[in-house]
């Protein structure tokens, strides 16, 4: 009989979410690499080298991959001989875990978990509680299998029950255009096939915390149907052109993982859920022997590539810019950006409109005109950091509230992560404002770029308060122009054309 001890389990889940914060997986470093030498899009290019850049860096740096550092999801097999040294709950040891992790003073994680999820909706400032699933199995071990979710990725989770003879494929290739790049591609698919609503929801997620494979699979061929339908789905998928960040390329999925549960003779429930580009999952096994040893990845598994600000780029002075300036900038035109902005995100932006539509002032410091916005949620600093990682949040959350910001504020940019939606757009075009675009999943090369941050307004909002950012070389990328022309239709567009005649495959 193994006796767990409490001390060791919590140290074990504190351990592994520190670990998975700043390590990429390394399978998910090789397919990427080898994705970024295949791709033919520059836009999608120089995004995945933002991407492998960073995530070199925060290996080096021992600090997040991004700055969601995610909601905490914990799959346990606990093995019916193991005993457990301890009078917490489950629930309880794994919160514990996650608690220090995410306070540990060398490297702290953003918390962004709020209770109630309705009303007050606040922080619970050490991002517990986890989501837990326990399943009792034959034993003496406990198995188990963790992940950081990012809210971007999440909330692109997808459901449906289709009749028994509905194509799954057609359903997945008509759903993922609809989930835009908010979920910060290129990444990994999980689809869960049968059993009821929820066990198809969690089969979905479980399969993302698979190792990445489907090269391996293509060159030694499928040995069932569900690896059938995987291949299929990775070239179908792949040849929408979406690409990397959304902006048109060969890759958009790296894997798609699938796990199937029998089901009502009437029904085939179907979930799918997305994995970003922090990629963030581990699975390890506990004998009673003590806490988790985990070995850190060699440095020669990272790609040799390094980014460095395109010397094409146009760059801009942030200070004094004006309307006429912005109106020259095209989509998909990359733009090296300094001097000051603000940040402010979903909290922030409704507080404002709440603020405009009582007729209130703005709080002092909180001047908008001709001034831009950075939607950012940032890690807290530690040692010597201005800004922790400061990665962009995804930008569609803040449609709702473009017309007012550009309407009343004199607000001419915003700065954020994936597409805009249609009256967002409208918006941009009839106030002559402009989008830009930051790469998610690169935050910490991102924050590098910052020179100085104050607190302006919203303190008690903590990291989606109001700051001001001196920049310096920020890179981004125009989305959308003032004249209502987004990359992000573009750019797919032309990348669907393309990959007619272009293999997606990747040798």
């Amino acid at each position: 009989m193994t006796i767990i001890r409490e001390s060791d389990f919590i140290q074990s889940i504190a351990d592994a979410l520190q670990f998975i914060s700043y390590y990429h997986p390394r399978d998910y470093i090789q397919a990427l690499g080898a994705a970024y030498e295949a791709e033919q899009s520059p836009a999608a290019r120089d995004a995945m080298a933002q991407i492998l850049y960073n995530s070199r860096l925060c290996a080096e740096g021992r600090r997040p991959i991004c700055q969601d550092t995610g909601s905490v999801v914990v799959f346990l097999k606990v093995g019916m001989d193991v005993r457990w040294d301890t009078k917490q709950s489950l629930q309880a040891l794994v919160d514990e875990g996650v608690r220090r992790a995410y306070l540990n003073p060398d490297n702290v994680l953003r918390a962004s978990i709020v209770s109630p999820p309705i009303g007050a909706r606040t922080n619970t400032g050490d991002n517990t509680p986890a989501v837990v699933h326990v399943e009792l199995v034959p034993g003496d071990q406990v198995e188990v299998r963790l992940a950081a979710k990012g809210g971007g990725s999440e909330n692109k989770a997808k459901f449906a029950i289709l009749n028994p003879s509905d194509s799954l494929v057609d359903w997945v290739l008509k759903t993922v255009p609809t989930m835009g790049a908010g979920w910060c591609p290129p990444g990994m698919l999980g689809i869960g096939i049968g059993g009821s609503a929820e066990k198809a929801m969690l089969l979905a997620k479980e399969s993302l915390l698979g190792h990445i494979d489907i090269h391996e699979l293509q060159a030694r061929g499928p040995a069932d149907p569900v690896e059938e339908l995987r291949l299929e789905l990775f070239e179908k998928v792949n040849a929408l052109g979406i690409g990397a960040q959304g902006l048109g390329g060969l890759t958009t999925v790296l894997d798609v993982k699938i796990l199937t549960y029998p089901t009502h003779a009437a029904s085939l429930p179907v979930a799918m859920i997305p994995n970003c580009a922090a990629t963030r999952h581990l699975d390890f096994v506990l004998d009673g022997s003590g806490p988790v040893q985990l070995e850190p990845p060699r440095l020669e598994d990272w790609p040799a590539i390094t980014w460095a600000p395109d010397s094409a780029a146009r760059r801009v002075n942030l200070d004094g810019l004006t309307r006429d300036e912005i109106a020259s900038w095209r989509p998909g035109e990359r733009l090296l950006l300094s001097g000051r902005l603000l940040t402010g995100r979903d909290a922030a932006h409704k507080r404002i409109a709440d603020l405009l539509a009582r007729g209130e002032s703005l709080p002092e410091g909180v001047d908008l005109t001709d001034r831009f916005i950075y939607y950012v949620g940032p890690v807290d600093p530690v040692r010597d950091e201005i800004v922790g990682p400061a990665g962009p949040t995804t930008a569609t959350r803040m449609d709702k509230f473009t017309e007012v910001m550009l309407g009343q504020t004199g607000l001419i940019g915003m700065i954020g992560k994936a597409e805009r939606g249609p009256a967002a757009i409208e918006s941009i075009k009839r106030h002559g404002a402009v989008y830009l675009m930051a790469v998610g999943g690169a935050a910490y090369l991102v924050s590098k770029a910052i020179k100085s941050s104050r607190l302006v307004a919203f303190e008690d909002l903590g990291m989606e308060a109001i700051r001001e950012f001196e920049v310096e070389d920020m890179p981004v990328t125009v989305a959308v122009d003032s004249r209502g022309e987004s990359v992000h239709q573009t750019g797919p567009a032309e990348w669907r054309e393309r990959i007619a005649g272009i293999p997606v495959t990747v040798a």
